[in-house]
């Protein structure tokens, strides 16, 4: 993905739009533990600030995936915003701005970037996902299985068996 910023350069403040569409294997923001489905969507402008250009835009995904609580397969559409600033030539390590040569800014590093970095840690279908019976393995969104789940705690374990004790 490659913007052409030539007709930008005459103008401070001329904005260019762009739009583009790529698949998640091109830019290599693939995972072992979900994938991106169909294609990843690229639109937004880049703006001459006089010190550089303003790339802002979104990406607009949709994530396969298994819920880790309850094993169920989800499909789940992401929209991520990103604004970076790329100024032509050799930048100052200190300097929070992205170099370029030339007349293109490439983006599909910081499509990559944007799209994995936005990943949760863990793949939930939704944030009350109930997951799976510890008995009976059933799904606990589909219902309630009836299994006794219930596990006493360890440290009351002595005053259990004295309170059996007593009502012997």
């Amino acid at each position: 993905m490659h913007i052409h910023i030539a007709e930008l350069t005459a103008g401070l403040g001329k904005n260019l739009p762009f739009s583009f569409t790529t698949a998640a294997e091109k830019i290599d923001a693939t995972a072992d533990d979900y994938a991106f489905e169909g294609p990843i969507e690229v639109t937004g402008t880049v703006t001459n600030t006089g010190a550089g250009y303003r790339v802002e835009g979104v990406i607009r995904a949709t994530k396969h995936f298994v819920c880790n609580r309850c094993l169920e397969e989800c499909t789940e559409p992401q929209e991520h915003a990103f604004c970076e600033t790329f100024r032509q030539g050799i930048i100052a390590d200190d300097e929070d701005v992205n170099a370029f040569e030339g007349d293109d800014i490439e983006l599909d590093e910081l499509v990559r970037d944007t799209l994995l970095a936005a990943q949760p840690l863990s793949n939930i279908c939704k944030p009350d996902c109930k997951g799976l019976c510890p008995v009976c393995g059933a799904n606990l969104n589909h219902g309630d299985c009836g299994c006794n789940t219930f596990v006493p705690d360890p440290r009351l374990a002595a005053l259990q068996e004295f309170m059996t004790k007593d009502n012997d």
